[in-house]
């Protein structure tokens, strides 16, 4: 008796330990046949009013099968159905013969068309601590020898024996720890689903405040996870003592996922800002163009009704139209400069002058064309961001951090916060937001950071600047390797391993 307790607790700790349901099934199961001798078995699961036939396994016909969508209705005309409705062990000496009175039947389909028999049968409810019934564990057949084959009925009849009410007691105990375990398994996955639900809903919240970085988390993540896995893969080298299992994988993909997480902390017109000037801004200098060019218009009204003479009258109309080609020549000039591009140095030129150029203002007053905050935006050389609208777009991955770390996450994946923290750290301690070096900064870190600048050159055109080739975006991480920004052997694997093909087909790049 201290053997088979011994064997049920340890049965009990194995079973516990498993966290995919599918392998959990396939223990229970097969530690239920391994304990009671069985040669085959097969698991049930309640679904509202259903049983659902998840996984069934015969040894002698070296037969492991796998259900998905088998259901039956739960009534007594079943031996599994009758067990899950009125929560008793059911124990058949022969399948072939049952009790007079017996409600339930056997079904011999699967003997007719395997050439199986079926004989002994010990059917067990999986019940909860709330001794309700979760399931149904079958066996079948217990043979007097563990290594038994039974391929003919012949074999059957020598070789299998009767299921005792010992055996219901004991996988009775077995089965309410099966129970319990499967119960945990999917109250552990319903608490994945609810995650996963959050961080889908946290991207498509941040995503939806700039629609036009659609899918850059999911592709980040899953450029990040790609990258991994060939870094898991590196049988030698610098790589070889990384090595990155089911858990540390998914900690990797939520991080991933939430990298930009803080960005719900930026201003919107910050977030989206796609020229150097903000659309009213640029408001104004245009109708202060208009402005000053119907005084232009005006003055040469006034010119006119005090010339005397026809040739005079000809030169204010091209006095008038010569100041209004000026203007329009100036507006234009802004407008280029308004763009997120390098500015060329005659259009910077061209700023400084006009800045100074007099505009008469409604109140009779003579002031600067453009204002002081005005010339200073248009005159960015490159990118359409100040330098204090560059801090708060670099805040969002401290907002990332502070974020995340109010989440109390569970062990397997405490260390989101930090891996999204580092992703726009350089090695050579110039990123943001606290210039780490190489040593400071996670590989998880350093492989996001890869993977972040390749999707933010390649991916489709946004308002701010044009979606980049994909060899050239390749180019552009070699150069940033080179210049000890990027990991240069983590960029090299994740050209050599084609990392990057991952995402093309969510990407929508310039034809």
């Amino acid at each position: 008796m201290s053997d088979t307790l011994s064997s049920i607790i340890q049965i009990g700790i194995a079973i516990s330990a498993e966290k995919d349901l599918d392998r959990l099934l396939t223990l229970i199961l097969e530690k239920s046949m391994d304990f009671s001798c069985s040669d085959a078995g097969s698991i049930y699961l309640v679904r509202k009013e259903e049983l659902a036939f998840k996984i069934a396994i015969t040894r002698s016909l070296h037969l492991d099968q796998r259900f998905t969508d088998q259901v039956m209705p739960i009534t007594t005309a079943s031996i599994a159905g009758y067990v899950a409705l009125t929560g008793s062990p059911v124990l058949i000496e022969d399948c072939y013969d049952l009790p007079p009175g017996a409600p339930y039947t056997f079904n011999r389909t699967f003997d007719q068309s395997h050439g199986y028999r079926t004989k002994s049968q010990l059917v067990i409810p999986m019940k909860n601590h709330h001794e309700e019934v979760i399931g149904v564990l079958q066996l079948l057949n217990r043979k007097t020898a563990a290594d038994a084959v039974l391929t003919t009925p012949e074999e059957t009849e020598r070789g299998v024996l009767p299921y005792t009410e010992e055996h219901a007691r004991l996988m009775t105990a077995l089965a309410s720890l099966a129970a319990v375990s499967i119960e945990n398994n999917q109250l552990y996955q319903s608490i994945r689903d609810l995650f996963e639900g959050f961080v889908d809903a946290s991207v498509k919240a941040i995503e939806q405040r700039d629609p036009t970085t659609s899918g850059h988390s999911q592709r980040v993540s899953m450029l990040t996870c790609g990258l991994a896995e060939a870094v898991h893969r590196c049988p030698e080298g610098r790589f070889a003592p990384f090595h990155f299992d089911e858990a540390t994988m998914r900690e990797l993909k939520y991080a991933g996922l939430l990298h930009d997480f803080g960005k719900v902390g930026v201003r919107e017109e910050v977030l989206v800002k796609s020229k150097k000037l903000y659309p009213f801004d640029l408001e104004r200098i245009w109708w202060r163009v208009q402005y000053q060019k119907r005084t232009i218009q005006f003055q040469a009204l006034q010119r006119k009704l005090r010339a005397r003479e026809t040739e005079e009258a000809g030169a204010i109309d091209a006095w008038e139209a010569g100041e209004l080609r000026k203007l329009d020549a100036a507006y234009e000039t802004i407008l280029r400069s308004n763009e997120p591009t390098v500015l060329p140095e005659g259009d910077f030129q061209f700023l400084q002058e006009f800045s100074r150029m007099p505009f008469d203002h409604p109140d009779g007053t003579s002031v600067p064309f453009l204002l002081d905050h005005e010339v200073k935006v248009l005159s960015i050389r490159k990118g359409s961001l100040d330098d204090r609208e560059r801090l708060e777009i670099e805040s969002h991955v401290t907002h990332t951090f502070e974020f995340l770390s109010k989440i109390p996450w569970t062990q397997d994946l405490r260390d989101i916060p930090a891996i999204a923290y580092a992703h726009h750290e350089k090695l050579n301690g110039k990123g943001y937001p606290r210039g780490l070096t190489d040593p400071e900064i996670p590989i998880q870190s350093k492989m996001m950071g890869i993977a972040d600048i390749f999707d933010a050159l390649s991916a489709s055109d946004r308002p701010y600047k044009r979606a980049v080739p994909v060899d050239k975006a390749l180019d552009i991480l070699g150069m940033e390797a080179r210049d000890h920004q990027l990991d240069a052997g983590l960029v090299d694997l994740f050209i050599e391993a084609r990392v990057w093909e991952q995402t093309l087909h969510m990407r929508r790049t310039r034809a």
